[in-house]
């Protein structure tokens, strides 16, 4: 790996996470001022919005300064040349868009639950599939490698709509996390650096050859963004750690969940998503499981979920919660980058 890069990883992180420290109470002040907060009332739950009675007066949409401050630093430090990059870069910002939108509808238009389910998702899976599409087109493998197995097949032209399902997953999973102060921020954190250390591996044509990976050129380029939205997330926390000054609310976590996607796929350890995002994994198939119960017995196999708040009910203090979802998050990184080395 040249020394430019490395500067260009490290420098956006750096950049990324002063511009959110510069920008996070100014934007906050926004937000109070025009009384945008979150709304904490849970119609199908009293009791969860008995436990969240304090946050009742908190500010929302965060992401405004988090993902503003990520793609501002990405732009500045990444090789803009590349085509995957620039795509990569799009996702998020439309992300950002489709994010906005929704908090938007949800806080000023009466709608508890923001943008209808379809069209949300809709959005979603168009951005992975053009992403999918760009990356098709210009040469990227399409080519998935299963660890330990040895197994591999090529999608070939299905390989934009396997990106689709990616995309629409992750971001939704990401969103559903966002549930508790530092929660969804920290998990991010954890994997987005994860993510990061290999796009900066497999960009390098030496150390993919020395840790037997297929060697991606715009990689590189990619792992500035990762380092961006890393350094960017840690700046968001300074405000986001309880008791949270501010939520990223849909603003911030459809754009993280988006570029977590978009890294794994540029990466080509789409498969490794499952386990290096092991937390968003298990949030969203809380949620699916509980559904999927409830209608074909009419009995909930969790208190309530997502399952960090099934936690909540069992009287575990919220901090302890996010503490050790963070903890879960680091080993399944930790074990996700060694099954990359051995698999």
């Amino acid at each position: 790996m040249t020394t430019l890069t490395l500067l260009r990883i490290a420098a956006a992180a750096v950049a990324a996470f002063g511009a959110c420290l510069l920008t996070g109470p100014r934007v906050i002040a926004w937000l109070k001022s025009r009384k945008i907060r979150e709304d904490i009332t849970k119609k199908d739950s009293r009791r969860l919005t008995e436990i969240h009675s304090t946050k009742k007066d908190t500010p929302t949409m965060g992401g405004l300064f988090l993902i503003g401050s990520a793609l501002a630093a990405a732009v500045a430090f990444s090789d803009l040349t590349a085509v995957p990059v620039l795509a990569s870069l799009a996702a998020v910002a439309v992300l950002w868009g489709v994010g906005y939108a929704d908090d938007w509808i949800k806080l000023r238009h009466s709608k508890k639950h923001g943008m209808a389910g379809k069209p949300k998702l809709m959005f979603q899976g168009g951005v992975g599939l053009a992403l999918g599409i760009v990356l098709w087109q210009t040469g990227h493998s399409t080519v998935l490698a299963v660890p330990f197995t040895g197994w591999s097949f090529d999608l070939g032209a299905l390989y934009p709509a396997f990106a689709m399902l990616v995309m629409a997953a992750t971001s939704n999973a990401v969103n559903l996390t966002d549930g508790l102060d530092g929660l969804a921020g920290g998990c991010f954190l954890v994997s987005g650096l994860a993510y990061t250390a290999i796009l900066a591996v497999v960009g390098d044509p030496a150390l993919a050859a020395g840790v037997g990976l297929p060697h991606v050129p715009a990689a590189s380029g990619l792992a500035v963004l990762g380092a961006a939205l890393s350094g960017a997330t840690l700046g968001f926390m300074w405000f986001n750690c309880h008791p949270a000054q501010v939520f990223m609310g849909n603003t911030g976590s459809l754009p993280l969940g988006g570029a977590l996607a978009a890294m794994a796929l540029v990466a080509k350890q789409e498969i490794l998503l499952v386990l290096i995002g092991g937390v968003f994994v298990v949030e969203a198939l809380s949620v699916i499981l509980q559904v999927a119960s409830f209608k074909a017995t009419g009995r909930r196999i969790f208190k309530i979920a997502p399952i960090h708040h099934h936690f909540q009910f069992d009287g575990i203090p919220e901090q302890k919660i996010t503490t050790r979802f963070w903890i879960a998050s680091i080993l399944a990184a930790v074990a996700g980058l060694a099954v990359l080395r051995i698999g």
